[in-house]
């Protein structure tokens, strides 16, 4: 499928998708949030891919934004549909991807950049990266889950200072925040992300989406994190994965995973 604004790459069942709006620093317009929800739902029920890896092109910005022109004439009822329309189709869509998504952070993550960043189920950032959400600036709040995540990542009170002074950080201190995972050389990012993707698909894809979905049970009002990883851990023992891997061990030969 060819889009306008993001780019698809995929090789050894890692699919890249790279945002390609080079001169708008890849700042995220209501288009390119369409587009990214395509490629995902397309990218969910291709069995070729295993993990996702998502980048801006360039080494200036992963996403500098959102496109603030869209919205800017906005009434209240529109800029809540706004960031509800784009929480559905994107970023928790994106959180509660089935197949592991690494955001591989390249220059600035800015505002929807940072939020989509947290929205990946873990982040890697290249020396250069610089990470805010700057919204109090324009007289606006994180519509994205930028408040409800980064606080999940970095603690309630750096999130309050971070947010309230709409301050950038730069890789190394996003590492000591936990912000980040990795820190690596620009020219390293991709291949640094495809690694840990290769260690990844050693293993069962299917539990790997059971763990994603109990870990982020612990996030969510009104849902017993334990009680879902009871649930998942129990369906786990139907899987023919489980079976492959179990005996696998106990032959003490290296597990072939069908994946189902």
């Amino acid at each position: 499928m060819s889009y306008n604004n993001i780019l698809e790459s995929i090789d050894d069942n890692i699919l890249t998708i790279t945002i390609d709006r080079p001169k708008k620093l890849n700042a995220l317009n209501r288009e390119t949030i369409q587009e990214l929800h395509e490629a995902f739902k397309e990218a969910k029920n291709d069995e070729e891919v295993k993990v996702i890896i998502i980048t801006g092109s360039g080494e200036k910005a992963f996403v500098a934004g959102a496109d603030i022109s869209e919205f800017a004439d906005y009434s209240p009822k529109e800029g809540k549909k706004l960031a509800a329309d784009g929480q559905e189709k994107l970023f928790n869509y994106v959180a509660n991807f089935p197949k592991p998504v690494i955001a591989a952070i390249n220059g600035f993550a800015l505002g929807g950049g940072l939020e989509l960043a947290m929205a990946a189920h873990f982040r890697i950032a290249a020396e250069n990266a610089k990470m805010g959400l700057p919204e109090v600036s324009l007289g606006v709040i994180p519509g994205y889950g930028g408040t409800q995540r980064l606080s999940q990542l970095v603690g309630k009170g750096r999130a309050m200072e971070m947010i309230m002074t709409a301050g950038m950080i730069d890789a190394n201190q996003a590492l000591q925040y936990s912000l980040v995972n990795h820190v690596v050389e620009i020219d390293q990012l991709l291949e640094f992300a495809e690694k840990i993707a290769a260690k990844i698909m050693k293993n069962s894809t299917v539990a790997v989406a059971a763990a994603i979905k109990a870990i982020n049970a612990n996030f969510e009002d009104g849902v017993n994190g334990f009680e879902t990883e009871i649930n998942e851990f129990g369906r786990s023992f139907g899987t023919e994965d489980f079976k492959e891997g179990t005996s696998a061990f106990l032959g003490k030969r290296k597990a072939n995973f069908p994946g189902k």
